[in-house]
């Protein structure tokens, strides 16, 4: 007997674009909102020398593909708490990331590490006054996830290195994605998080109109940027949000135009912080249908897709989620 193999035709896309070789009209970096600042602690030795640096600066990688769906806007991938823009990137185990499938499917990219962070690099006048002066107080607080509670905090599993049974998380490979964990170095600046609002703002004047994607910590950023720039944010697609709050005054006049996806996945039961924060999405939702706006939340266990952590842009369903975000936006956010 014949058995017949049926395969999703999103599945076979997918490996069609994998097995081609990925061309690119043009890619780069840049920095994006710097400016210079006077400090006399640029070190820690010696005397203090007055002088100058550069922060604020919000470091953007982009790829522009050469076959590109001329209605697709360009997405800006913008990463949480404790991590960067490797997030979107090659996932840990080594599958295609969020960022190469969208570009393999016409949209250009825009990767950010947040104001203050990573490669947009960091103030360090007041940890090195600290130590020359002994005034401990000054010393910023800065945030790292233990592996410990990446694990349990991000939904792999229940207590710490024990895996949901069907988790998609890739757990082999959790030692690579441990080493992507770094620390909230924006508490240096002034401004902290408004600092990389502020840079998304001068990155939509750059580039011109474009979706912001956004996830976990950025949730809220990526309301602030839609708010700040209605004109540019063709839409917001918010990944498991920290928050997706949204005034009355904000939802009439900007979501009523700008449309806005959230989506989460499983495991929230014990977790009630996870279920507190997707209910005020659902909130934010149905206030901006009803001023008539578009919006909408996808709870993945409740279309069938279950196992899903929050980091789903690197699980082993990562590309069955891009494509449902694509679809979304080809209904909702296409150029004219």
């Amino acid at each position: 007997m014949i058995r017949r193999l049926i395969v999703p035709l999103c599945f076979l896309t997918s490996v069609i674009h994998a097995q081609k070789p990925l061309v690119l009209a043009k890619q780069g970096s840049f920095f994006i909102n710097q400016e210079d600042i006077a400090t006399s602690y640029a070190t820690a030795t010696g005397t203090p020398q007055p002088g100058h640096v550069s922060v604020k600066g919000m470091y953007v990688q982009y790829q522009i593909p050469q076959a590109r769906n001329r209605r697709a806007y360009p997405v800006i991938m913008v990463h949480g708490s404790a991590h960067t823009g490797k997030t979107y990137e090659e996932t840990p185990d080594g599958r295609m990331g969020w960022a190469e499938y969208f570009v393999r499917h016409g949209v250009p990219v825009y990767i950010v590490d947040h104001s203050g962070r990573a490669r947009s690099g960091f103030d360090p006048s007041l940890t090195n006054q600290a130590k020359l002066e002994s005034k401990a107080a000054l010393v910023p607080s800065f945030t790292k996830f233990t592996n410990e509670q990446a694990w349990v905090r991000f939904r792999v599993g229940p207590k710490p290195f024990v895996p949901f049974a069907n988790t998609q998380f890739p757990v082999k490979a959790q030692e690579d994605y441990y080493a992507q964990l770094v620390p909230n170095t924006e508490t240096a600046l002034a401004g902290a998080g408004q600092n990389t609002i502020d840079a998304l703002a001068k990155l939509l004047d750059r580039i011109g109109p474009a979706v912001i994607m956004v996830h976990s910590q950025s949730g809220g950023y990526g309301i602030a940027a839609a708010v700040a720039r209605p004109n540019l944010v063709k839409a917001v697609v918010s990944v498991e949000p920290r928050s997706c709050a949204a005034s009355p005054a904000d939802v009439q006049s900007v979501f009523a135009r700008v449309p806005l996806l959230t989506m989460f996945g499983d495991f929230q039961t014990g977790d009630p912080d996870w279920a507190e924060r997707m209910a005020e999405c659902v909130a934010t939702v149905a206030r901006i249908k009803e001023a008539h706006g578009a919006a909408e939340n996808i709870y993945l266990p409740d279309s069938g897709i279950h196992g899903n952590s929050h980091m789903m842009m690197m699980d082993l369903n990562n590309q069955q989620l891009a494509d449902i975000i694509l679809a979304w936006l080809d209904r909702h956010a296409r150029q004219p």
